[in-house]
């Protein structure tokens, strides 16, 4: 359990991760006061810092905190995470190389640049800007979910009120904009290796661990006990398992911060490279998904776990294993691996919001503003960013807080069809897929508040005829509805895109 030993361990190396954010501003030294050095890391990372760096962008709170606390509350479906992080590659394997190529090619730091490179669309690409910006924040917010676990474990054992965690939460996130602004993703990215190595080594740790104990038989045999589905899946629940596997695949590199990390390495052949290593950290995936039924293999865990109220319980699975299976020394440092993983992803998550911002809205309201300006733009909204995503926070109880992703993940596939046909066609009406973005957009939210009763969110599926669905789904299926038949008005009426002439967007 927490000891001063543990809280010792956990203040050193926070104070070494600072120390590497702070340290990125001289690491591959370049000049951050331009965007691209500063939120994109001059695009100088190869394959192996590209690695960590997505692998630190993708692999969050959401992992380690989010999925096998839904999996604790809610069974099997929440399994679905396993094979959507498998099959979002062989997406990446083919649009990101090309994508990375077309925004090298003509100095785009975003996707939204692309798009309006693409179909000459100001109102277009501020509106993909937008939703990105605000499919960022509920992902920023379910990191703060994950901090706040790891402090709730971390201080409760010794008495400490809400007020205490919150300060701390507060405290934390101050130096984590400081370092973002002075060292941009370069700062990101040192931090994620330390994130990366921490976790690997604490996931094998508490596996070791529970096979020693033979945790993982009692974990069979106690959890099938319960009235929960945590190892066979409903009939009812199978479209709702595909659904949600599927689409959160084909949104994940839509996402800005996945883009950042894409942009950010220096050759297509890098990005190709780390798409194919990146499945590796699906195995930690899978091991930590099954925390949330391992847990009652291990009747310390249960019992600490329990002791939370409802509302806090699925949070406190993973720190509960830690705590009661490792060593003092080691919790403290697996820990603060769950912690910088989820202060890692928000700084870049707000770095990506903030690149939005700055090129997409900021630059299109004043055209004239310096490469400077454009820097201090972004750094002063990443912070900016990182404050407004807390209001999230208080929309979900903290187990379900993996429908904060879930709600980014609705509202980001809305660009998919300007980001994926744009890579193959210049054909589309550019109004018909505004239309479509915004139709995509409207329905999803208001399918997302009706399915929950326009109360809490604790849940992003919405029942149908063949039984619930991930609403992503349905909200897409009507963006595109919207813009195959938009386009074809348009044909008929003759109402073109006015592309610039010789326009060399490829």
């Amino acid at each position: 359990m927490i000891d001063l030993l543990s809280i010792a361990v956990f203040i050193a190396l926070f104070i070494f991760f600072v120390f590497l954010g702070f340290w990125g501003a001289r690491w591959r030294k370049g000049d951050l006061t331009k965007l691209k050095e500063w939120g994109l890391a001059g695009g100088r990372l190869g394959t192996f810092l590209g690695w960590f760096l997505l692998g630190a962008d993708i692999y969050t709170a959401y992992t380690f905190i989010a999925v096998p606390s839904s999996l604790f509350a809610k069974g099997a479906i929440y399994f679905f995470a396993a094979p959507y992080v498998i099959i979002t590659y062989a997406f990446a394997m083919w649009a990101m190389p090309r994508f990375w190529k077309i925004a090298n090619k003509h100095g785009y730091i975003t996707m939204a640049d692309f798009v309006k490179g693409v179909f000459n669309s100001r109102l277009l690409a501020v509106s993909i800007a937008l939703v990105g910006i605000v499919a960022e924040l509920p992902y920023i917010a379910l990191q703060i979910v994950g901090m706040q676990a790891v402090l709730i474990a971390l201080l409760s054992s010794f008495g400490a009120v809400n007020t205490i965690i919150e300060f701390s939460l507060i405290i934390s996130f101050v130096i984590l904009a400081a370092f973002t602004w002075t060292s941009g993703l370069r700062g990101a990215t040192l931090a994620g290796v330390l994130k990366d190595a921490l976790i690997l080594v604490s996931v094998v740790a508490v596996v070791v661990a529970v096979i020693t104990l033979g945790g993982f038989h009692n974990a069979f045999v106690n959890a099938s006990a319960t009235n929960i589905h945590y190892f066979t899946l409903p009939s009812s629940l199978y479209n709702a398992y595909w659904s949600l596997f599927v689409f959160s695949a084909l949104a994940l590199y839509l996402y800005p911060h996945v883009v950042n990390g894409t942009l950010a390495q220096k050759s297509a052949k890098s990005v190709r490279r780390t798409a194919s290593l990146l499945p590796l950290y699906s195995i930690g995936l899978g091991l930590l998904a099954m925390f949330g039924f391992v847990v009652y293999g291990v009747p310390a865990a249960l019992k600490y776990v329990n002791s939370f109220p409802a509302a806090v319980q699925g949070t406190q699975v993973v720190p509960g294993l830690i705590l009661t299976l490792l060593p003092s020394w080691l919790s403290g440092a697996a820990l603060l691996g769950i912690f910088i993983g989820g202060l890692v992803p928000a700084a870049i998550m707000a770095i990506a919001a903030a690149n939005l911002f700055t090129r997409n809205i900021a630059k299109e309201i004043k055209p004239n503003i310096t490469p400077k300006g454009e820097t201090k733009i972004a750094q002063v909204f990443a912070v900016v960013f990182k404050f407004l995503a807390l209001g999230f926070v208080f929309l979900i109880p903290a187990t379900y807080a993996i429908q904060l992703q879930l709600f980014g993940g609705i509202l980001i596939l809305q660009v998919l069809p300007s980001f994926i046909f744009g890579m193959i066609t210049k054909n589309l009406n550019r109004r018909a897929l505004f239309l479509g973005l915004v139709a995509g957009v409207a329905s999803g939210v208001y399918i997302m508040e009706a399915a929950n009763s326009y109360a809490t969110w604790t849940t992003t599926l919405v029942g149908t005829g063949l039984g619930p669905v991930f609403i992503g789904m349905i909200a897409l299926a009507i963006n595109i509805a919207v813009v195959l038949v938009g386009t074809g008005i348009a044909n008929a009426m003759n109402i073109t895109n006015a592309l610039p002439k010789n326009a060399d967007v490829y």
